[in-house]
């Protein structure tokens, strides 16, 4: 039977090991200022029953049939798609990726020393900032930007550098258009110097849709070869373009291919954002770090998904172009959503921003902010925070607030627009078009 007094004196030496303890720091300072992600906040509100979901970014109905397929081969198939493959990408999928986007590229692409295959496109965007941007460095990033870029170059010890999209003064009686969100070249011009090392990218954008012309790629092209600067181009919804745009990577632009990580998506690519298979391409002189950061940390992805995704490209690179192909047809179908939520948004009294590609648009909700000024929440708090929680308890509609999107000292200038996901199922839409109705039918003539 332990004695009264051994029982104080393990007490006592408890007490100061949980001292000790406090007293240390745990978590590592790389985490200080990121810890909190508004996301799972507003995912959370969002997933209550009766909210229509037009916030996070997925489509809510099935891959196409030939990926489901492909995926049933690998899980049913060769026993050995169960067990370990290739670290940096199993074959068949780097020989396919390379065949495929080296012809968009115009490169030869090694499929051993030029592609890497990621836990989906947001692990190579982490592996490429761990890889590549060092304690001090600087790295560009254009405003709105998705919003994993600010903490990732935080984590690996670099400073970023925000340059923002000037939206065009409002025409009376017609919509925005995101491609009158432009970089000003001499302000983007200044953000680079001696610290600079990398710039990101991304094209079509998220959240404002925009698809960056050649002569605005030209601009950026030209400014990273002269200040000797990576560009790490975040390309997820290429295929997702619509109104006659294209898109134009910008590794396929002269001197650009030697200094540029192109990331892609199979999850956007195919309508399956849960497979998580993603991947890089670029030169060997990049990638070959990119390398040693993977193969120190996830080491290699999930073989059956690579698979799948190979088999899946197999298939579009024989239909490419063609009205058979996948890329053809559900960026038709992605288009008609666009239309139909614009329409539908319009209702109520939101000005939507025409978006050129992507999943998402950005409707702008100032009318509204001067009909509603004073809605709950924190002081500090963005109305486009407010107005969406306000939306979601009281009008059953998720969305996400594009202030998010913004580095702090500018969020302030951007509260006024909230953030639409339309690659949504017809069945999704008609429940969006009953709220909006109801909303509308609220508001009187």
């Amino acid at each position: 039977m332990w004695s009264p007094r051994w029982q104080m004196g393990k007490s006592r030496l408890v007490n100061e090991e949980e001292q000790l303890t406090m007293a240390k720091r745990l978590q590592a300072r790389r985490l200080d200022g990121i810890d909190y992600n508004p996301w799972v906040e507003f995912i959370k509100l969002s997933s209550e029953d009766d909210i229509v979901n037009l916030g996070q970014g997925f489509p809510d109905f099935p891959p196409p049939a030939f990926a489901v397929e492909a995926f049933q081969h690998a899980v049913s198939g060769d026993f050995m798609l169960n067990q370990y493959t290739t670290a940096f990408g199993y074959p068949p999928l780097t020989r396919i990726l390379a065949s495929f986007f080296g012809k968009l590229l115009g490169q030869e692409i090694n499929p051993r020393k030029n592609v890497l295959v990621t836990m989906g496109a947001y692990g190579a965007l982490f592996t490429a900032f761990q890889a590549l941007v060092d304690e001090g460095d600087e790295v560009i990033i254009i405003e709105p930007f998705f919003d994993c870029y600010e903490p990732m170059t935080l984590m690996a010890g670099g400073r970023p550098v925000f340059v923002s999209l000037k939206p065009s003064p409002t025409r009376d009686g017609e919509l925005d258009s995101c491609s009158d969100w432009q970089l000003d070249p001499v302000e983007l011009a200044s953000k680079f110097t001696s610290r600079t090392k990398a710039l990101i990218l991304n094209t079509p954008s998220n959240p404002l849709g925009k698809v960056f012309s050649r002569a605005e790629l030209e601009l950026v092209a030209s400014l990273c070869q002269q200040h000797d600067v990576v560009c790490i181009a975040d390309e997820v919804y290429q295929w997702l373009v619509y109104d006659g745009y294209q898109h134009v990577s910008i590794a396929s632009l002269p001197g650009m291919w030697d200094r540029t990580l192109t990331i892609g998506s199979a999850g956007k690519t195919f309508s399956a954002t849960g497979w998580k298979v993603g991947w890089v391409l670029g030169p060997g002189r990049l990638l070959k770090h990119l390398h040693t950061v993977h193969q120190n940390s996830i080491f290699h992805c999930p073989t059956q998904t690579q698979a799948a995704v190979a088999e899946s490209f197999e298939r579009e690179q024989l239909h490419f172009g063609q009205p058979s192909s996948y890329f053809v047809q559900f960026q038709q179908a992605s288009q008609r959503s666009r239309d139909h939520v614009m329409r539908s948004l319009q209702s109520v009294g939101l000005r939507p921003i025409i978006p050129q590609g992507s999943y998402f648009l950005i409707t702008d909700i100032s009318e509204l902010k001067s009909k509603m000024p004073d809605l709950p929440g924190a002081t500090d708090e963005p109305y486009d925070s407010r107005f969406v929680k306000w939306m979601i308890k009281n009008k059953g509609l998720g969305a996400i607030p594009v202030s998010i999107f913004y580095s702090a000292p500018h969020r302030k200038h951007f509260d006024h627009y909230i953030r639409i996901c339309f690659v949504k199922d017809e069945s999704t839409l008609q429940a969006m078009d009953k709220k909006l109705q109801k909303w509308k039918d609220e508001l009187g003539p």
